[in-house]
């Protein structure tokens, strides 16, 4: 197991960023249509949130293996709101959410539908990571960063080529595993 994840728990122990969520021709889609409105009132569910922190507190708890956009997160909210299940109020020029007796209602009655959203997501996760794949992805993701911050902070383009060598190479005896695994 990868981690915790589910109705009553809502995290994972995974590594960097992005890494390794890319499946079939596209990327993974974390989250169906209309999934977001149940995983945002879960959130105001534990605590009253304005829409930044509500992308955060998700980026978060998903160990920034998925970070929700504005695009996705302040519609939701707003549907929400419309619809009576959240309540938002400016806190310090900010808008802050807070669920309601309805949105917990609503929450509770799709209990089920919730439960299947993070069972989805978490079998996904443990799909992508099992196994020795976390490590692949927390090494990946260290080795892009180095090479990005490496490459920005360097005016000198001969260094960035050199990044780009050593990565070409890299990929190259990666191949070659591979292949050679194969013939074994």
């Amino acid at each position: 197991m990868v981690g915790r994840f589910g109705w009553q728990g809502f995290g994972f122990g995974f590594g960097p960023r992005g890494w390794g969520f890319r499946g079939g021709r596209g990327r993974r889609q974390w989250f169906g249509a209309g999934d977001m409105k149940y995983v945002i009132l879960k959130l105001l569910k534990d605590k009253p949130r304005h829409g930044y922190e509500v992308m955060k507190e998700l980026e978060e708890r998903l160990h920034g293996c998925y970070s929700p956009s504005p695009g996705t997160v302040y519609p939701t909210l707003q549907w929400l709101e419309d619809e009576g299940l959240v309540r938002a109020t400016e806190v310090d020029g900010k808008k802050v959410y807070e669920i309601t007796d309805a949105g917990t209602k609503f929450l509770e009655d799709h209990r089920d539908v919730v439960e299947d959203i993070f069972d989805r997501v978490k079998d996904a996760v443990e799909e992508v990571l099992g196994g020795g794949m976390g490590d692949l992805n927390r090494a990946m993701g260290g080795l892009m960063r180095s090479a990005y911050r490496t490459g920005w902070r360097s005016r000198d383009d001969t260094v960035r080529q050199k990044i780009s060598d050593i990565l070409k190479k890299a990929a190259q005896e990666i191949d070659a595993l591979v292949q050679s695994h194969e013939r074994s």
